[in-house]
């Protein structure tokens, strides 16, 4: 297993740290143009796409991080995508794209003890 940057030994804490984690991906470092643009149809200065990639992407980055398990990087990276494609092409309201995502986050945390 890879080593994490911030060992954590408490599931309840990685928790906490996925949420907040999520927190900074989804909205400081996700701007204006990619929350908008990463929906098709909405993309203008470049394909939506490469948006929702890089924003999918930068989530699976913290949760590989925080957990030390680059697949979980990479399952978050697909289900954030097509969480956010979702929201984009059925229009649900912000609190179920959250619910959502959390929902994953307990996933990653169910599969890092399990693993442990």
């Amino acid at each position: 297993m890879q080593p994490t940057f911030i060992p954590v030994e408490q599931p309840f804490d990685l928790l906490i740290l996925l949420i907040l984690g999520h927190f900074l991906a989804d909205f400081p470092l996700q701007g204006d143009k990619m929350a908008v643009e990463k929906c098709p149809g909405k993309d203008v200065t470049l394909d939506w796409r490469w948006w929702l990639s890089a924003h999918a992407g930068t989530h699976g980055l913290v949760v590989s991080v925080l957990t030390g398990i680059p697949l979980l990087g990479v399952a978050e990276m697909i289900s954030h995508g097509l969480i956010d494609f979702g929201k984009c092409r059925l229009g649900y309201k912000l609190i179920i794209d959250q619910s959502l995502h959390w929902g994953c986050k307990l996933i990653w945390v169910a599969c890092v003890v399990a693993i442990r």
